[in-house]
Formats: C-alpha cells, structure tokens, sequence
C-alpha cells in the first residue's frame, strides 16, 4: 500500500497577508429584516469569514441607519422617541444578525458622537473646497403638523386624468408624473391639511464638478461592467446638484452654523461606515485614519496598504458610486477599492409577497428552519454579477437535502463507524494517492472562487469533490471488507481516506456553515484551516461520530410560509402621542348614504397587466352572471397569475368611469398603506359571486 511518504504536491503558497475593511449598506432602523435583505448580509459574511480563514486582517463593520422623516413619524405612531424607536430596532436587528451567523466585528448606529463628528468633518471640508452652494427652494409644506412634506407624504387628484387619492410625483392610474403643486385638492398624508407652498434654504452638494472624476473612477475596475455601464447613463445625461439638507423638525445631526437645517440621512449614512470602524478603533487600539484618509498615493486599490470594499444592492448604486465617492475626494478621504453590486431576490420565480407568504421575516424564518440550510443555498446561487437571486422552495429542500445530507455528510457517517471500531485513530496510508490529489488540487481553485465572489462556482467544486468521494467508498464497500477479518487494515485505510476527504470538504464549506464545522471540528478532534485542508491526518485520533444535520422537511417550509401569509393589513390603534392618523379621516356621512354601497362579492376570472401604466392591473369580474371590467392600483403588491380565481369584494353601483386606458366599471376594496402592502379584501370561503355583504 502506497504511504505519505510518498510526496503529495500541495495547494498554492499562501499569499501575504491583507488589511481589509469590509461594509454591507446599512439595514433602515424602521423595519424588520428580511430574507431579501439577507442575501446581502449573508454573501458579505461568507466573503469575510474566507479571508480570514486565510489569515488576512478583515474586518466587517455595519450600522443601523437610523436618521430621517420616516423614523421620526415611526416612533411618533409608536408614541416613542426616535432614540427610543431606532435603540427597539437595533436589538432586533442585532439578534436576527447573530442568529444567522452572521458575525460583525462592529455594528453600531449612524445616531452616534463619531457619526456625528466625522459628518460635520467631511461637510466642512466640502464647504472649505467649494464644493457647497445654497439657494431657495419652494416645497410643499403642511401647515398644521409645521412639517415641509416629501412627495410621498401628499395625496390628491391628478391633474391630468382626474383620478383621486394619488401621490404627489406620479398617477397610479394613468402614468402622468407631475409636481405636488400640480395635485388637485392636495392633502398631507400625515395630518391631512391642504399644503402650502414654502420658501426655504436649502444646501447642495455640487456633484457635476465631479462629472470627470468619475467618469475615469467608476470605469477604473472598482464595479462590475453592467453597473458602469448603467452609471454611464447617469454621467452621460448630465448630473445634478444634489439636495444635502433637510429642515426642522427632523431626526438627524444639524448642520453647523445653521439652526433648523439637517443634514440629509443619506449624507451621514455612507459615513455611518467611518464612524461604525472608528468606534471599534477607539476600543481595539487600531488606526481608523489608517483605513480611510487619502494617503496621497494614488493607488486607486491600495491606500496605507488597506483595502475597502463595499457590498450593496443594485437599487442604491448612485448613492455608492457617486455621490459617495465624489464625497470622498473632495475631502481627502480614500475610495472604495471596490462596490460589489448584488440583485434582487425573488421566490418561487416572483417578487415577495405577503399574501402568498413568501415575504419572510428572518426571525420568521428561524422559527421553522435552521440558518445553515439558507446561508448554503444562497451560496449555491450566488456569483459576482448584478443577477437576481431566486429562492425555489422546492429547489431549496432538494438541494440542501441532496448536496449537505445526501453528499456531504454521508461521507464521514458511512466511515467513522469503522474507524470507531478500529479504536478510532486514522490509518498513516493514503489508499488512492490520486484520488487525494485531486483534493489538494482543488484548494486554489475553490479560494479564487470565493476570493471573487464566484460562490455558485465554488459551490459545484466542493459538490464535485463530494460526488467522487462518495463513488470512492461505494466502490470500495468498506462495510463489505468488514466482514472479512484479513480486511481490517484495508477498511481503516479506506474509511481513513474517507474521513481525510470528509475533513477537506468540510474546511472548504467552513465560510458558509460555521455551526456545522465546529461539529465536525469537535468529531474530527481538530482545527479546520485553509492551508491544513490539503494536509493528509495520518494516525490522527478522532471521536465517536454524531449526526451534524437533519434532512429538511417539507412540512417546514410549508409552515414558514403559511405563518408568513397575510390576508389584510393588521388594524393598529393610533398609539396616545400620535396627533392624528395616519390617514385622515372623510367627510362624515350618515346612515342613508352608507347604505348606497352597494358591496358585492366578486370573483377575478381574469387579471392582466394594463401596457403603459406603472401601477394598473385590469380585472375582470364576475359577479354571479354578469362580468365587469376593473382597472385597480395593486401592481405594485400582486401578479395577474396569483388574483385570478380569487374572491374580492367590489362596489358594484359605482358609476363608470372614463379613464385612459378603458373604462372602469367600479371599485375592488382593499387596505393598507401602499407600495407592497397592498391587501385585496376577501370574504369568507362560503361566498359566491353576486352575494351581497352586508
């Protein structure tokens, strides 16, 4: 039998060592975190826990942005303090964080003294460079909450179709886009007064005199092809001033030397990153000037030989490789050495959705299923494009069941019974030397797989490399030989080769399923590194095997995303601080003129997209014998292939009404505050079409 003393070539030279800082965008202190936002967090862990599998200094910083209008009317509803408010969501988010091993060496809060500091810091030097002009600029303004309104905070009827109850930038119902002084009988979402028209300075960060500047950055290798493809429109087309400030009330840092004026939350946000690492800095000892002044250099990848990466999502971009950057250089700060850009997920093929279910909260998630089986999955999809990532739950169970289970795990439980029997110590001799090396071999390939991003890639490697270690003790029946007693040293030497490949595979997923490796560290009696992959354990003692995964079942997925199903919108009292609702109430009507409505059960035999309207869907109802046309605003939380067949409540004696695209012969109910939330009300299962509710 061939021995280790015969030479094995080894992996790749380990390359020196790196000082990398690492950030993901930073989670809003408003909202729950997400299966979609973990896509993010999740592909930044693996990426962070590889480098430092490989000995490099990483450290991943993140924060919770915790600035702006909306948090500000959040606690106001939940009759908390903003401090209070975003302090509630940071604990979730910590917990949801940690539980998903997802491993922070600092996450801290954009509502902080360095935030603060370092954004007065960098505003400072802006201004010292000329980078900052002021002028007038007229808003609408709500006159009883003394609050100057974003867009998204007026409703009113569209100037050009006349339909009601639509925002203030754009029409729902036909397309037009438009100014909030352009609304009909505009209101405030947030009181409902009528907006006034209001002067007031505003600050500008002037991004066109850095129009060259980035043109040369953005196509200087620090983003993929398609992003600066897509950033090249954005230069192409000119750019523009962008609006830094915001007035009183608002929750956020106010800018120097000027009462009532606030700085934008996406001015302190990005440097929320800063403040986060200095944070840390200040209790490790370590430099944070290091990692982020400009060392005059010009190394557009290397500064103080640090490097910084960013990981993002596609729909926040400009924000990163723009406006950030042109920030940055203004005020002698270093760039990114690169923004990696990431897609969308989507489930079972179609965006999130709360009436199927399948818009799953992490804490929902961990409920039913173990974190591992997702960090997995989403590592068997993901790679280095901008590509939308879709979640297949039946795709998901087969594949965690078939390659962690099925591949993986089956090594080391089809071998370390033998070896156990045999008085648990591995065999000194490499049984198939050339099956090994193909181990060994593989080291390089699959760290350039994740040192780019590339984790699909990786993922079929390792798989690969499970698929011929399975085939290899198949081969060999080991549990055959067993029976034969002049076949004990045969049996340890192939199950000891087993276990050796078991070990390589387990080392090579460690970045993906830290839980489970610290299993397999504690059965194997021994350290999972990078470089002792490749390192054959001759005579090494190891301990009785446990089973490290259980097989998931279709019953949990089917919970998770039964509980996870939302028919209407949660009814919440106005909390006691709050002034007034959320929407304002109409105008009073008696008994007499509510008994007009005519309220019908109806059934969606047909629902389509209406071509040239962002917001439409066109429905076709039956309502027991007699069909009517519907066009409805709820495009934006429901695909035509998921309402047909359905029941919904309409108004049925509502006047037609003429629009662009057709006329609309009534009204389907639904509930909540827009955007994905967006409830089609629905009666109970013994209603048929025509029913009157009553």
């Amino acid at each position: 039998m061939p021995s280790t003393s015969q030479p094995i070539a080894q992996s790749p030279a380990k390359p020196s060592q790196r000082k990398i800082l690492v950030t993901s965008a930073l989670p809003y202190a408003n909202g729950s975190i997400h299966l979609g936002h973990l896509v993010e967090y999740i592909q930044t862990d693996i990426w962070v826990r590889f480098q430092k599998m490989r000995g490099h200094e990483c450290t991943y910083v993140c924060a919770d942005d915790a600035h702006g209008t909306a948090i500000m009317l959040k606690a106001e509803q939940n009759g908390l303090t903003p401090e209070e408010q975003i302090a509630n969501v940071k604990a979730e988010h910590e917990k949801d964080f940690a539980d998903f091993l997802i491993e922070f060496d600092n996450f801290h809060s954009t509502h902080s003294q360095e935030n603060k500091a370092l954004s007065e810091l960098i505003y400072s030097r802006l201004l010292e460079n000329g980078h900052i002009a002021s002028r007038s600029i007229t808003q609408a303004y709500d006159p009883e909450k003394q609050l100057f309104l974003a867009d998204r905070y007026i409703k009113g009827t569209c100037p050009k179709c006349k339909s009601e109850d639509q925002y203030g930038d754009n029409c729902e119902v036909c397309g037009a886009t438009y100014s909030p002084t352009d609304l009909i009988n505009p209101k405030s979402v947030i009181s409902g007064a009528t907006p006034i028209e209001k002067e007031s300075e505003h600050f500008f960060f002037k991004l066109p005199e850095f129009t060259e500047f980035l043109k040369g950055w953005t196509r200087a290798g620090h983003l993929q092809s398609e992003m600066a493809n897509k950033l090249a429109e954005w230069l192409d087309a000119g750019l523009q001033e962008w609006d830094i400030s915001r007035d009183a009330p608002y929750f956020g840092f106010e800018i120097p030397d000027q009462p009532g004026k606030y700085f934008y939350v996406w001015l302190d946000a990005p440097i929320g990153y800063i403040a986060s690492f200095k944070n840390l800095c200040d209790k490790t000892g370590k430099n944070w000037e290091e990692y982020w002044l400009d060392d005059g250099q010009g190394d557009p990848n290397l500064n103080n030989g640090t490097e910084l990466y960013h990981f993002i999502g596609k729909d926040i971009v400009n924000f990163h490789a723009l406006f950030w950057p042109a920030m940055l250089h203004s005020a002698q700060f270093r760039t990114p050495t690169a923004v990696n850009v990431h897609g969308f997920l989507t489930v079972n093929g179609k965006k999130m959705s709360k009436s199927r279910g399948t818009f799953i909260n992490a804490r929902s998630y961990l409920d039913h299923l173990r974190p591992e089986y997702l960090r997995y999955y989403f590592a068997a999809k993901l790679t280095s494009s901008v590509d939308d990532l879709d979640l297949n739950l039946e795709d998901f169970i087969q594949r965690v069941n078939s390659d962690l289970v099925g591949k993986v795990v089956n090594i080391a439980s089809r071998t370390a019974k033998f070896i156990h029997k045999s008085g648990g110590k591995l065999s000194s001799t490499i049984e198939n030397p050339e099956l090994w090396q193909t181990f060994v071999d593989a080291n390089g390939t699959i760290a350039q797989y994740y040192e780019e991003r590339e984790f699909a890639k990786a993922m079929r490697e390792i798989m690969n490399l499970a698929d011929a270690a399975n085939e290899y003790i198949a081969a060999k029946e080991p549990w055959a030989l067993a029976k034969q007693e002049d076949q004990a040293q045969q049996v340890l030497d192939i199950c000891s080769l087993g276990i050796n490949m078991f070990r390589a595979i387990a080392t090579y997923l460690k970045p993906i399923l830290p839980e489970v490796t610290e299993k397999v560290e504690a059965f194997l009696n021994t350290s999972l590194t990078w470089d002792s992959a490749t390192e054959f354990m001759s005579g090494h003692e190891i301990n009785k095997f446990k089973p490290l995964l259980t097989r998931i079942e279709k019953e949990q997925v089917d919970a998770m995303v039964e509980s996870n199903k939302q028919a209407l919108a949660p009814v919440q009292a106005a909390p006691e601080k709050a002034s007034g609702l959320a929407e304002p109430l109409a105008e009073e009507i008696d008994f007499n003129a509510f008994a007009k409505v005519d309220l019908r059960v109806a059934k969606i035999v047909k629902a389509s997209h209406v071509e040239g309207a962002d917001k439409l869907l066109q429905l076709t109802l039956d309502l027991g014998g007699e069909t009517r046309n519907v066009f409805s605003g709820i495009k934006s939380a429901y695909q035509p292939e998921d309402l047909e067949g359905k029941l919904t409540i309409m108004v049925a004696n509502l006047a037609p009404r003429k629009m662009k695209f057709g006329v609309s012969e009534g009204m389907v109910l639904a509930a909540g505050p827009g955007g994905k939330d967006i409830y089609l009300l629905e009666p109970h299962d013994g209603a048929q079409p025509g029913m009157r509710v009553m």
